[in-house]
């Protein structure tokens, strides 16, 4: 279980600032000439992408309280999702696929939420990891499921109404301004929720789920429902994943997927939807710097977060915090 003392709900004005720039500069990048343009705007929709899914474990680990070692088999179960409804020969309606996916992942997660929030610390962890195990393999194995090889999605899902092109996903800036707005609202639909009486018995359970059954909530079922949502947000950035590399397979459920997710909200800080963000961007990016720059880029990765555990445990946001923390009030 994650410690309370790691937490970082609230942000200094100048981390603020800093986040808002950093959003002004994603929302602009499209306008920006570069050579391979194209590239860069595919790797920023999958940080993105990447960004949705670590605010997605973010509210079970840095609210919640529960580390899950198996969430990225709600972000595969969408992606395949998505592969299964989409017809061989034309698009699938982006209104409907999109739900389904993303729904269809949730109903994964309250099934096996049903039996793994009654677990605790590391039977928690492991029974989680486990049941995603499960799941992988019951992909890996299964040549109906695609197997090893996986599945391809032909098209992206069309976004017309009655006939009418609302926007066209096909088009690689339109996607990653679609990508933008999807992690926009997820990120103001979780922070809303983290001040929510229901966020803020999450947030409870986090510190002392005994207390809270002491003063009558039935932390069970608020478990069930984080679990729940946190597995149907997983799907939306699987549903924008296989949507965007047109291509899923057993790996998108794996461990490391889920070991990534758990660093990089590690990396960018607990506790406050944004930390989850900075840490996809950063942690995709070192990672894509190494693997540029060495072979030996795992071991260097592997340093690289030590180092920041140790300068900075609360995260790159909590180094913010210490940095621009004395100048300015939080929010």
């Amino acid at each position: 279980m994650s410690s309370p003392k790691a937490q970082l709900e609230k942000l200094p004005k100048g981390v603020q600032v800093l986040l808002a720039l950093g959003a002004l500069a994603l929302a602009v990048f499209p306008f920006v000439p570069l050579t391979g343009s194209d590239f860069y705007l595919q790797m920023l929709s999958q940080m993105m992408i990447l960004a949705i899914f670590a605010m997605s474990l973010d509210l079970l680990q840095g609210v919640t309280g529960m580390v899950s070692l198996g969430h990225a088999a709600y972000f595969g179960l969408a992606g395949y999702a998505l592969a299964f409804i989409t017809p061989a020969d034309t698009p699938i309606s982006l209104w409907w696929a999109l739900p389904a996916s993303a729904l269809g992942a949730g109903l994964a997660a309250l099934i096996i939420g049903f039996f793994v929030v009654r677990t605790h610390g590391i039977y928690f962890i492991m029974v989680t990891m486990a049941f995603a195990q499960m799941v992988f393999f019951l992909f890996f194995d299964n040549k109906t499921l695609g197997g090893s090889d996986g599945i391809y999605v032909y098209f992206r899902p069309d976004a017309s109404i009655f006939g009418w092109q609302v926007v066209d996903l096909e088009n690689k800036t339109t996607f990653f301004y679609f990508t933008l707005l999807l992690l926009v609202l997820v990120y103001l639909f979780l922070r809303r929720l983290l001040f929510s009486p229901f966020g803020r018995v999450l947030a409870g359970i986090r510190v002392n789920e005994h207390r809270m059954r002491a003063v009558g909530y039935g932390t069970f079922g608020y478990k069930l429902a984080a679990f729940t949502l946190a597995g149907t947000l997983a799907g939306v950035a699987g549903f924008l994943w296989a949507a965007q590399t047109g291509y899923v397979n057993p790996e998108l459920m794996g461990f490391h997927m889920s070991a990534h997710a758990i660093m990089m909200i590690i990396l960018g800080g607990m506790g406050n939807f944004a930390g989850a963000i900075v840490g996809a961007f950063a942690f995709e990016y070192v990672m894509h710097f190494l693997k540029d720059h060495t072979k030996h880029w795992q071991l260097l990765m592997g340093g690289f977060i030590v180092l920041v555990v140790l300068v900075a445990p609360r995260g790159l946001l909590g180094l913010g915090e210490r940095l621009f923390g004395k100048r300015g009030g939080t929010a």
